[in-house]
């Protein structure tokens, strides 16, 4: 799976990117609010930690020419490359742009998914990635590791070329089962990525094998 870090918390993610294998980092207008960086900065020092990994952006425009306009401006002005994405809500006016900007040559995230059939609407119009928000649809409710497990079975199913990008997580089991149902890949927040490699028996055999170990490892290095 790929594991991605939603966030733009710049000590968090060096930190993280210092020993995890991370592939890239998701942001929205959320997460930059929370930072307390304007885009602009935001983005160019992300670049500095993520190097070649992939950074998906999200656009703030309303209509199809604008969200182009947006997206391609994003691209030239961060000189990202194929590793830049354009996070494009689902609405109309997104998915009509997400084939223009497809055709383009420009990688799409589809964000914002709810429903098994919003993301196969996005997959159909060119999404690399779609975006399913887990935790959001279990506050209302609804199936979140369901509708995961729906979606990755219609790109199985369709041979779409389309990867699940599971996003909106409130524990390390929500991470966990949607792993076990075949989602490509995880946008995560910080301390959660840090909660799955963590495991109290992990600590105390370390422990062990340090008490065991001492005076017996005779060879210098």
């Amino acid at each position: 799976m790929i594991y991605m870090a939603d966030t733009a918390d710049l000590s968090a993610l060096k930190e993280l990117y210092d020993f995890f294998p991370l592939e890239g980092v998701t942001t929205n207008p959320t997460i930059l609010k929370l930072s307390g960086m304007k885009l602009s900065a935001a983005v160019d020092e992300l670049k500095k930690i993520v190097g070649e990994g992939m950074l998906h952006v999200q656009v703030m425009s309303q209509t199809c020419e604008d969200i182009v306009r947006e997206a391609k401006k994003y691209k030239s002005y961060f000189d990202l490359g194929d590793n830049f994405y354009a996070k494009i809500p689902v609405m109309p006016e997104g998915f009509k742009a997400m084939r223009i900007l497809k055709d383009s040559g420009i990688k799409v995230t589809a964000t914002a998914i709810f429903t098994q059939q919003q993301a196969l609407v996005a997959s159909k119009a060119g999404a690399d990635f779609v975006a399913p928000y887990v935790s959001r649809l279990d506050n209302i409710s609804s199936h979140g590791i369901e509708v995961v497990s729906d979606i990755v079975k219609n790109m199985k199913e369709y041979g779409l070329n389309t990867k699940v990008l599971a996003a909106s997580f409130k524990t390390v089991d929500q991470i966990h089962r949607v792993s076990m149902h075949g989602s490509h890949s995880a946008t995560i927040g910080p301390d959660l990525l840090m909660q799955l490699i963590k495991h109290p028996m992990t600590d105390i055999s370390i422990d062990k094998f340090t008490e065991d170990g001492e005076g017996l490892y005779d060879i210098e290095f």
